[in-house]
Formats: structure tokens, C-alpha cells, sequence
């Protein structure tokens, strides 16, 4: 009997031994062939301008493809939930706004997965402020005169990037607030929300500085208001929700990186250094000085506890606003 528990003893060191062996050199080849940047949004958006620059970087530092692949739909749960599917090998990532992580689990009745259960956070990529922005044909400068002008029409609807996305919620947020009676049309992703918002057919949107800074320079849209706590440097005469007399209005959306549930840690932490590498490179910084945004990078653990925090105050918010998607 006793060598019999012997041979058991050590069957199981050496599986122990074995899986630990395992996982180190996976973490030391990894990568080996092309790595998936999931982006559940449609090209174009906001995702897009964090999740390129960051594969391109760490295609080239790497000697790896990694390619953006774009699975939009369902406010970002379909390609989130597609990458919960996925083998946690750090092969399959995901690139997504802050919505389908800490909004969609209190807006949606039936989410296609567990957020907290089912992704692995590696790190937080960018921050950025929203702009209230508006077609050139409404005859407002300011808030005051914007809400002056809404209280005055018929049917005012304003824009965004989809049902639960931060820019919704915002909206919901101000209607709530300014007591406006204003409806949401949702779209699927920032691109065709503002292709609309250019061609006139809605009137207005929150979108963030990453989305909205080119056409607002270029004179295409006005920028009424900032929801970060200053003002962006990209638009220095803009005021602030604050100064202007929501200060509870104050939102950012931010772009994080996540894997499948179940990453052993030493894969996780190599995908967060070699992130946080990429990030550093003159691309990726001339992506947060174009758009407006904050560099935000963070240790798993960090971003971890960011994104519990962040899924409670937008819990909040959705249960004030009232706001519901299905």
C-alpha cells in the first residue's frame, strides 16, 4: 500500500512539474504564429484607433502578425463573447471600449457571457473624454442655448455608438439631468453614427475625442461640451460639463485589452510587458496626442480592480437613468 501511495505521489509531481514546464515555455515562445486582436465593433470606431497602432507595434517588436479582426454587433457582446470561447494562450485577444464589460451587465437581461468570469483583464490602454458634438445646421454655440433649442423641437434624437456604450449612457445621463425629452437612436459602432451625424440625419451625438476630433477640426461638427474633468487640450475654448452647470456629467470612455478566462499568469504578464511596450512606441503616443487621450497603462491586477469598480458606477447610473436595451 505504501508504494502504491509512493507512485502516486509521484505521478503527481511529475504532472505538476510537467504543467508548470508547460506553461513557462509557452510564456517564453509565446507567440508563435498570428495572434487575433478581436475588436467587437464594426472598422472605423474608436477600438480601431487603440487596437491598430497597439498590433502593429507588436507585430514589429514581436516578428508575429497580429491581426485585427472586427466582430461588431449586440453593443460589443458578440465579438467580446466570441473571445471567451477562445483558448486562453494568448493567441486570441480582445481590444473593446469599457461598454460590453461593466455596461452591458446591468443594461442587457440576457448577456452572452460573465465579464468578470469569463475575461481576463491585461491592461488598460487609453482614456478619453466625450464630446457633446453637433451637426453645423443647430443654431447653438453653448449648452444653454443647445438645451434652449432642444426644449423647442419636436422628436430630437441623438446618436451613438450603440445600446450600453458609454456615449448612450452619457446621453442618458444629461437627458436625465437637463430633463429633455430626447430619443436615443443607437447604431452599431462610432463610424456609421457619425457618417449619419455628418449627412444631417441625426442632429446630435456623444462620441469621444478619439472619434469626433477630425471633423470637429475640420469644421464638419461643433463641439458644445467636454465630459472630462478639464478641458481637452485638443479643444481648449470648450467648456467643461462642469463649468457649465452639469458637473455630474463627467465620463470617459476607455479602451482596454483582454483575454479568454483561464490565462495562466506568466502568459498573462508577458502579454501585459509587451503591451505596455507597444504602447510606449512613437505610434501609439502619436495616436494619444491626435485624439485627446490619457495613457493609462496598467498591471492586471490593477486593471482588474479598476474594472470592478468602473462595472459598479455605471450600475448606477443605468438603475437612475432608467436606461434598458431589452
Amino acid at each position: 500500500m505504501r508504494k502504491v501511495l509512493e507512485n502516486i505521489v509521484v505521478s503527481l509531481l511529475a504532472l505538476i512539474f510537467a504543467t508548470l514546464f508547460s506553461t513557462a515555455c509557452m510564456a517564453q515562445s509565446w507567440p508563435t504564429k498570428t495572434v487575433t486582436v478581436v475588436v467587437p465593433w464594426p472598422p472605423g470606431g474608436p477600438s480601431d484607433t487603440a487596437a491598430r497602432p497597439l498590433a502593429k507595434s507588436m507585430s514589429e517588436s514581436l516578428g508575429q502578425t497580429f491581426l485585427v479582426d472586427n466582430k461588431g454587433g449586440a453593443g460589443g457582446n458578440i465579438g467580446s463573447a466570441a473571445v471567451t470561447k477562445s483558448a486562453p494562450d494568448g493567441y486570441t485577444l480582445l481590444v473593446t471600449s469599457s461598454a460590453p464589460i461593466v455596461i452591458n451587465p446591468s443594461l442587457y437581461k440576457n448577456m452572452p457571457f460573465d465579464p468578470d468570469r469569463d475575461l481576463t483583464p491585461i491592461t488598460n490602454l487609453i482614456r478619453v473624454p466625450l464630446v457633446l458634438a453637433v451637426h453645423p445646421s443647430v443654431p447653438a454655440n453653448n449648452l444653454k442655448e443647445l438645451i434652449t433649442y432642444i426644449r423647442a423641437q419636436k422628436g430630437f434624437v441623438y446618436a451613438s455608438a450603440g445600446n450600453g456604450t458609454p456615449q448612450h449612457l452619457t446621453g442618458e445621463l444629461f437627458k436625465s439631468l437637463a430633463k429633455l425629452d430626447i430619443t436615443h437612436v443607437p447604431y452599431k459602432g462610432s463610424a456609421p453614427a457619425i457618417a449619419d451625424l455628418l449627412g444631417g440625419h441625426v442632429t446630435m451625438m456623444f462620441d469621444s475625442t478619439v472619434a469626433v476630433t477630425p471633423h470637429i477640426k475640420a469644421g464638419k461638427l461643433r463641439a458644445i461640451a467636454v465630459s472630462g474633468a478639464q478641458r481637452s487640450p485638443l479643444f481648449p475654448t470648450v467648456p467643461t460639463f462642469g463649468e457649465s452647470g452639469f458637473a455630474a456629467v463627467e465620463s470617459y470612455a476607455w479602451y482596454g485589452l483582454f483575454g479568454p478566462a483561464g490565462m495562466p499568469k506568466d502568459v498573462l504578464n508577458k502579454v501585459n510587458a509587451e503591451a505596455q511596450k507597444a504602447m510606449k512606441q512613437p505610434e501609439f503616443q502619436k495616436t494619444l496626442a491626435d485624439t485627446g487621450s490619457e495613457y493609462v497603462g496598467t498591471s492586471p491586477e490593477q486593471f482588474q480592480a479598476f474594472v470592478k469598480t468602473e462595472a459598479q458606477k455605471w450600475a448606477r447610473v443605468v438603475k437612475a437613468s432608467g436606461a434598458t436595451v431589452d
